[in-house]
């Protein structure tokens, strides 16, 4: 730990919930005052875009909101920002706003206030251009040698270099043998581009090379022109790092110290400009960005380090100078100048703390201080430990049936009434206590759909008891619930969550079993086979089957499914005609499994799965879902068709009978009427496979719940890694248009699974 701390200049936090990083942050006159002052811009992943003008506060002021110039709301994620000379028809400096799909172009500018409010920022959008693949990252220079102007290139998350000359597009490059985007810089001294790729070496692109590389809008078509004809995209030099690059920086200092500095995981590299190391740093910590700057010794580059302790390292070339102690742990951290002060660092973490501060000498001294000694009074401690005792009892009593989660004071209970009723609705009692004054208490029900609830939000006048209908309004296999109350206590709003398990008989019923099915998985235990009866006790009294060994649900949805006990193994079937079917019941059957060798003190009990794994059968439910997608699409294209032909005949028809002249209608009528009919059928057909597309994702949500729980299994894997596996593999609760691009993924990357 250093003894020094960072002296605080300005400081301001952004927002709440907001996200930031490395590119989300630079500085420089982008109102072009004139007056040689930087202005801090700062974006962050919400889409919100800030422009900050510090000065320290005077004793006498609460607030600093007249540092903050322009506050903008933009509707996408804001990835990088950069300022630069980016208009043709101006050498005035503008900004460059980077979003996933999107590159706008911002003019700042400043009118001077006839109040005391001081002076109006206004942000005007120039010009952008649409992006047809997703963005990473961009750099930006006189590409080519251009004087007064400054381009843009951005590298997109598939490997493509995206080159734009200010209003007009210029070109797009495929780099070779690309995996995963990794950080971009310019070199205005070669005139090339530096980048690091995924086997962890640092590979330099000129930008001529670039220019006369073979043209081509996707990659295989890149790799097949290479192939046969055309000039073929290379390398300059290459150079293996052996670690992960977090950033490049090129700075521009002399010719005669041309540096290009790599900050990788555990290493810090001085690069040539012809790919030769001039030389490398070990680092003893990790860092999380940095920034190479001038310095004033001749032949030697200072270098500001950031790491996740904390702190703030100054290097000249590898010699540490000074080590100052930060309030948080900086993504991005640059040089400006200010009115009263030059030089200053500012840094921004990824929570949004924005801090300007200047490295000071004043030692910070922390002395502990002296706990005061005191006698043990035993009396109040046989109190408090009756008390506890009390509370232990109370609590042992709520075990079984009822889940209790306690936040600050607020408690609350759900009792589970087992009874369904022939209409499949379950009625489940809530109770909330609270030791001290509510006010306004709220109470949520959200379950996952198709389940629903009679009514899910409550505002309770008084604390009590409140009845809550959960029933069946689709057909599904989801069985999970989550309650909540919202307990507000003045100036502290609180919430207190319970989750808990709908019972199975919600979504099925007794049956009986058949011996044959087509989709068939295996459960491996490492204990004697037990009475299928003691673990369904709620299906085997109503069961037609007397066997023991075997157990039938029949589901709402209309499928059934089989448990088969083995009596010679340790093994158990689950079957049915449906594959996604079987989810249910099989976690049901590991769920009651654990339960009921727990009841037993049974510790060593496991569940297992020898495969081998169903791809072939989950394959073809996501090719279902995909099909019904490209449909949903196709339906939405063709009804946009049709529609655009039934509006030019309206135009027609009115102009017909707005004419004074009566004339013939050449069968436009009967175009229309055809026409009409046309968009009513592919209406009925978009809703029709609408309707089909819920019931697919419903399946496919089933199918991808079995996977997850058959690798469980298969591997062993803790409930922690089971939750990282399910919030990678789990669709979204709903389907949405956004999940276009995660099934085309999963789509085209089956046979690397």
């Amino acid at each position: 730990m250093s003894l020094f701390k960072a002296r605080d200049w300005w400081a301001s936090v952004l927002g709440e919930g907001e996200e930031f990083d490395q590119g989300c942050l630079c500085v420089g006159d982008v109102d072009n005052s004139g007056s040689g002052y930087d202005k801090i811009v700062v974006g962050s992943f919400m889409g919100m875009l800030r422009i900050f003008s510090p000065h320290p506060a005077k004793p006498d002021e609460q607030t600093e909101a007249d540092a903050q110039l322009l506050e903008v709301q933009l509707p996408d994620p804001i990835i990088q920002v950069e300022m630069g000379k980016f208009v043709s028809c101006s050498e005035l400096l503008h900004l460059a706003v980077l979003h996933p799909r999107k590159l706008s172009v911002y003019a700042v500018s400043g009118t001077a206030g006839n109040v005391e409010h001081g002076d109006q920022y206004q942000l005007r959008l120039v010009y952008e251009h649409n992006l047809q693949r997703t963005a990473c990252n961009m750099t930006y220079g006189p590409f080519g040698g251009v004087t007064g102007h400054h381009f843009i290139c951005i590298q997109s998350m598939d490997g493509m270099l995206m080159f734009f000359e200010q209003e007009t597009y210029a070109f797009g490059r495929f780099l070779p043998g690309f995996l995963l985007p990794g950080p971009l810089s310019y070199c205005i001294r070669t005139d090339s581009f530096i980048t690091v790729s995924s086997i962890r070496q640092v590979e330099c692109y000129r930008y001529e090379t670039l220019a006369v590389a073979t043209d081509a809008d996707t990659r295989q078509d890149s790799d097949q022109q290479s192939k046969s004809s055309g000039k073929r995209l290379t390398a300059d030099w290459t150079l293996v790092l052996g670690e992960e690059a977090l950033d490049i920086c090129v700075p521009n200092t002399s010719s005669a110290m041309s540096s290009i500095f790599v900050l990788g995981e555990r290493n810090l590299f001085c690069v040539k400009d012809n790919g030769q190391i001039r030389f490398m740093k070990k680092l003893e910590f990790n860092p999380s960005c940095f920034l190479p700057y001038g310095s004033v010794s001749e032949g030697s580059t200072n270098i500001l380090m950031c790491n996740h302790n904390n702190m703030l390292l100054v290097y000249q070339d590898v010699t540490l100078k000074w080590v100052a102690q930060l309030s948080c742990v900086p993504v991005a951290v640059r040089v400006a100048n200010f009115p009263e002060l030059k030089g200053l660092v500012v840094t921004l973490s990824s929570d949004g703390h924005l801090q300007c501060s200047y490295m000071g000498t004043d030692p910070s001294f922390f002395t502990a201080p002296k706990v005061d000694a005191r006698e043990v009074n035993y009396d109040e401690v046989d109190t408090e430990m009756k008390m506890l005792q009390k509370v232990i009892r109370e609590a042992s009593k709520t075990q079984g049936m009822v889940h209790r989660v306690q936040t600050n004071k607020s408690t609350v209970y759900v009792n589970r009434c087992d009874t369904v009723c022939p209409e499949c609705v379950l009625y489940s009692q809530v109770k909330i206590k609270n030791r001290g004054a509510v006010h306004s208490p709220k109470m949520t029900v959200c379950v996952q759909p198709p389940l629903g609830v009679t009514q899910d939000q409550f505002v309770l006048d008084s604390m009590g008891m409140i009845l809550v209908s959960i029933l069946l309004s689709q057909t599904s296999t989801h069985k999970h619930e989550v309650s909540s109350v919202m307990v507000d206590v003045p100036r502290i709003p609180r919430v207190s969550q319970c989750k808990f398990n709908l019972p199975l008989r919600l979504v099925c019923y007794p049956s009986s079993a058949i011996k044959n099915a087509k989709y068939k998985i295996t459960v491996d235990t490492n204990k004697p086979p037990v009475n299928l009866s003691e673990v369904f006790p709620d299906f085997s009294e109503k069961s037609e089957n007397n066997d023991s060994s075997a157990l039938g649900f029949q589901l709402i949805t209309g499928s059934r499914v089989i448990v088969l006990a083995s009596k010679t193994s340790q093994r158990y079937r689950i079957q049915s005609e449906s594959f996604e079917d079987i989810w249910l019941v099989a976690k049901e059957l590991v769920q009651r499994f654990d339960w009921h060798f727990a009841s037993l003190g049974v510790k060593d009990f496991r569940n297992s799965f020898t495969g081998p794994i169903p791809l072939p059968e989950f394959f073809e439910t996501v090719d279902h879902h995909f099909e019904l997608r490209v449909n949903a699409q196709k339906y939405q294209d063709l009804l946009s068709e049709r529609a655009v032909q039934f509006r030019a005949i309206q135009r027609r028809l009115l102009t017909r009978f707005k004419d004074k002249t009566p004339g013939p209608l050449q069968n436009l009528d009967t175009l229309m009427e055809g026409t009409y009919r046309q968009v009513i059928a592919l209406a009925d057909a978009a809703e029709d496979n609408r309707e089909r597309l819920i019931q697919a994702f419903t399946r496919l949500r089933s199918a991808t719940h079995l996977l997850i729980l058959l690798l469980s299994l298969w591997q062993g894997l803790s409930s922690e890694q089971t939750a990282i596996l399910e919030a990678t593999l789990l669709p979204l609760l709903q389907d949405t248009p956004q999940l276009v691009r995660e099934h085309i993924h999963t789509h085209t990357h089956k046979p690397s699974l």
